[in-house]
């Protein structure tokens, strides 16, 4: 026997409880009927969809005359009389349904007339065009397939609240349409990106999420506990040195397109877990990795964007036609803060400069390059707009790059900022196991000084370079903030279906 649930059964909102609660219990009490009448709707099983909406709408001279099948939500109801009108939504958009008593009978007419909007129907008829020239489907039979007991927020004072958007995403997926477009959008974005990837005879893999060392970049891990082992693991915060490995291992170009996990600050660019795509390909340099970035950003530009590489971000045009500009860090921090690193030969003189200047954040282990990096951001940063590399980065804060041979204090690493933020990080990977060792020697002394995102000694991945890797390039690029940017959404959590929210 079906038991019989009462409104307070079902989640309702605080601010329009009363109102929900009256609705929620109606939908209920014609459950209930439904359900004595041996007619439960959610006995249904399979429905077989023959068109979706928007395939009827383009192909209509196709089809008109056509009897077909299609399935959705009910989201607007007009006509009360014998005559009446109903949009139905699936995954591909809307269609108006015409429904007449003479061709349903009274008795399933006016059940259809009862059913709510919310509700999950599957409805089989002609396709026509009205007389006010709509396509339409002339309803000769339907079936509910799911009942919907609780009303969808109300057309135009619906669901705004990026909050409740946030939290209920299945609701604005439902009453905003642009919002599934973005993700339909991230789709083919990701699918260019591997494309492009898989026609340069990259192979895509899959290493470990779980870490026993929190390696591959500079940043706070979360941390969970395998009971069976009774050891503590790392949510990884890059899959680098993995990859790293496999180059090792022969397998030459590589890459993985997956989630990685940071426990940090949130912001419109943070999210505590993201996703990166890393690409690490034998036998070149972070050269090399700048021209796959641009073929690969540019690629998935053209998909998204009717094949032009020209975007409007929040109302800033963004020109991705490659190639990019290229500055070193000392250059543009010497361009936009006045300040030539060039001529500063001790960290102490550095950190001095960096606190006349104001910077917030020095402290007492920083580096020449670490303080670089403090004036970089603050004063350059924000000012690169239309995509530019960074590149020649200094050893204190490239742990795992090689150094530039006419200068070793210097890396070859480039990051890609565009509209003053960070999209993808590159270099000429370190492939000097002894170096490696020292690097990560100089990384714990950081670490014991106060610097918790300080790299992680690895000394499997030393051992792993002892047998050999090949001058190699690698690249990892923020698939979320390109989601942004070729969307035009401001924040990470539009681009995300589920981001990180604080519990009310």
């Amino acid at each position: 026997m079906t038991e019989v649930l009462e409104a307070a059964d079902i989640n309702l909102p605080a601010e329009s409880e009363e109102k929900a609660s009256e609705q929620v219990q109606i939908r209920l009490d014609k459950l209930a009927t439904m359900q004595a009448a041996g007619e439960d709707p959610f006995l249904e099983t399979t429905y077989d969809v023959t068109k979706h909406a928007a395939e009827i709408q383009v192909n209509f001279d196709e089809l008109e005359g056509a009897v077909v099948r299609v399935a959705g939500r009910l989201m607007a109801k007009r006509g009360m009389g014998k005559v009446s009108f109903a949009d139905l939504q699936d995954r591909s958009g809307r269609i108006q349904i015409f429904t007449k008593i003479d061709q349903l009978g009274e008795d399933a007419y006016q059940k259809w007339l009862d059913l709510d909007l919310g509700d999950i129907v599957g409805v089989e008829g002609e396709v026509f065009l009205t007389k006010k020239g709509e396509i339409s489907i002339r309803n000769s039979e339907y079936a509910l397939l799911a009942k919907s007991l609780r009303p969808l927020p109300e057309k135009f004072h619906g669901l705004r609240d990026t909050d409740t958007r946030y939290r209920k995403r299945y609701l604005d997926l439902i009453v905003n349409p642009e919002v599934k477009e973005t993700f339909e959008k991230r789709s083919l974005i990701i699918q260019a990106i591997r494309k492009e990837l898989e026609e340069r005879n990259f192979l895509e893999v899959e290493t470990p999420i779980l870490n026993l060392i929190a390696g591959g970049a500079a940043a706070r891990p979360f941390v969970t506990h395998h009971n069976t082992l009774d050891l503590d693991l790392f949510m990884r915060i890059s899959p680098e040195l993995y990859l790293k490995r496999l180059i090792v291992g022969g397998m030459e170009r590589v890459f993985e397109i997956g989630r990685n996990f940071r426990n940090e600050g949130m912001s419109v660019r943070h999210n505590p877990e993201f996703t990166m795509m890393e690409a690490y390909q034998a036998y070149t340099d972070y050269h090399g990795m700048m021209e796959l970035t641009e073929a690969l950003i540019a690629r998935a530009c053209k998909e998204v964007n009717a094949g032009d590489t020209v975007v409007e971000f929040q109302g800033t045009r963004i020109d991705l036609t490659p190639p990019f500009a290229r500055i070193s860090m000392s250059d543009a921090v010497a361009k936009h803060s006045g300040v030539d690193f060039s001529g500063i030969k001790d960290a102490q003189t550095a950190r001095s400069i960096g606190r006349e200047k104001g910077l917030e954040g020095i402290e007492s282990h920083m580096g020449i390059g670490d303080v670089l990096e403090l004036f970089f951001d603050a004063f350059v940063e924000p000012e690169l707009i239309q995509p530019t590399f960074i590149i020649d980065y200094p050893i204190e804060i490239s742990p795992l790059t090689k150094k530039k041979p006419d200068n070793p204090g210097l890396t070859e690493r480039f990051e890609l900022f565009i509209n003053g933020s960070e999209f993808a990080n590159a270099y000429s990977e370190l492939n000097d196991p002894l170096d490696q060792a020292e690097r990560f020697r100089a990384q714990m002394a950081k670490r014991a000084a106060g610097d918790d995102e300080a790299h992680i000694q690895d000394d499997d991945f030393v051992e792993a370079l002892a047998y050999g890797m090949p001058p190699t390039g690698g690249l990892g690029v923020g698939i979320d903030r390109l989601v942004m940017l070729l969307t035009n959404n401001p924040s990470i959590r539009d681009v995300l279906l589920f981001p990180t929210m604080k519990p009310l």
